[in-house]
């Protein structure tokens, strides 16, 4: 029997990158999993097919936008309405680059309100349930940017610290809840370094103007500055290690922000 079998998650930020991959191996472990992403008609289906390939189960996709926190609450309810949710996984987020000084307080608050505060609002209402049962899994994908900071990411840098303390304090709050055998209640984050997502295109393209468009040679460029390994992650080596946080012999991993940074902040 899969390992997740009779599981129900909701991942945020899934319909691409790191969140769809996470999503397809809680699914390939026997999770039902709600879908989540800004509405895109295309872009759901082809989300929809891709858990499809791995899963018989039914795929919810719901599109709420998390950066209104009315539209959070409805989103929580519609998930818990349906049955109950034993593994919450905030992935959604945005970033904006620029000088602390020329950062347009709008940015500010819509990475504030999709980064941090709707992970707030979805831990509060989906701990409950989770505690009362004995087994729940909330797993925050921060970044390496919620353990050391970086130039131009003022409010994303804001939001990934705030993000891992704020997982710190659910894990303690959690921490009585369940027991072995059910597997308890834990909140971790996984803090990623540089990987192969969208949210990172930007600065690849940045830096491949510098070698004459060269995209290889602007991704080395980039990983040089800060990541030892020279190496990024793919969005499935990330989800490997969400698979493992939902393991029942995890109970007692709980409260840890987990870097997968090739070196960047063992420097």
């Amino acid at each position: 029997m899969s390992t997740l079998h009779g599981r129900r998650a909701l991942v945020t930020g899934s319909v691409q990158g790191i969140g769809l991959a996470i999503a397809k191996a809680l699914a390939r472990e026997g999770a039902t999993v709600v879908l989540h992403g800004l509405p895109d008609a295309q872009v759901h289906a082809a989300a929809r097919a891709a858990l499809a390939e791995v899963s018989p189960a039914p795929v919810l996709v719901l599109g709420h936008d998390l950066a209104d926190p009315a539209q959070v609450q409805r989103l929580m309810q519609e998930v818990l309405d349906a049955g109950r949710l034993d593994i919450l996984v905030n992935n959604a987020g945005i970033q904006h680059t620029a000088p602390l000084h020329e950062m347009p307080r709008a940015r500010w608050d819509a990475i504030l309100a999709i980064n941090l505060s709707a992970a707030f609002d979805t831990m509060r209402l989906a701990l409950p349930g989770m505690m009362a049962r004995g087994y729940g899994r909330i797993v925050n994908v921060a970044s390496v940017h919620g353990l050391v900071a970086s130039v131009n990411k003022a409010p994303y840098v804001a939001a990934k610290f705030g993000l891992v303390g704020l997982t710190r304090v659910a894990a303690l709050e959690a921490a009585r809840a369940g027991n072995r055998a059910s597997g308890g209640v834990t909140a971790n984050c996984i803090c990623p370094g540089w990987t192969e997502t969208a949210i990172i295109e930007p600065q690849i393209q940045a830096r491949a103007l510098q070698f004459g468009g060269d995209r290889d040679a602007g991704i080395a460029d980039l990983l040089r500055e800060k990541q030892p390994s020279g190496r990024t992650s793919t969005p499935d080596e990330i989800a490997q290690t969400v698979l493992w946080l939902c393991d029942r012999a995890a109970h007692n991993l709980t409260g840890a922000a987990i870097p997968i940074d090739g070196g960047w902040t063992a420097q």
